[in-house]
Parts: structure tokens; C-alpha cells; sequence
């Protein structure tokens, strides 16, 4: 399976949707873990880099330079 590259303030479309019914997220910080805001309420959450990885599904835009 090819590797998905991901990098900051991508926007990126998860297996998953929120609870609020949106399926955007922002990748706000990088490191061990990886912080993503919900684009539709703004709610953000803190997930693993390899579980984030498992349930990526897809980078919608990629963030300017």
C-alpha cells in the first residue's frame, strides 16, 4: 500500500466522519501525535501519528508554501 504524505495545515478526509456531520479536518500540529480541528464546529482532537495514518483516508488540499 502506498504511503500517504501529509504535512501541516493540510486539510485532509478521514474514514470517519465527526459527530458533526463534517468529513474536513486540518492538521494543526505535527509531531508524536497529531492534532486535527474539525472544519465544520472547530472541535479538536489529539490521535496517535500510526493510528492517524490507519484511518486517513484521503488530502483534499494541501496547505500553501
Amino acid at each position: 500500500m502506498e504511503e500517504k504524505v501529509f504535512d501541516l495545515n493540510d486539510i485532509v478526509e478521514m474514514k470517519k466522519a465527526h459527530p458533526c456531520g463534517v468529513n474536513k479536518w486540518k492538521i494543526i500540529r505535527m509531531g508524536m501525535d497529531i492534532r486535527l480541528k474539525c472544519e465544520g464546529c472547530g472541535h479538536s482532537v489529539l490521535i496517535p501519528r500510526r493510528e492517524f495514518s490507519r484511518k486517513l483516508k484521503k488530502v483534499l488540499t494541501k496547505a500553501e508554501e
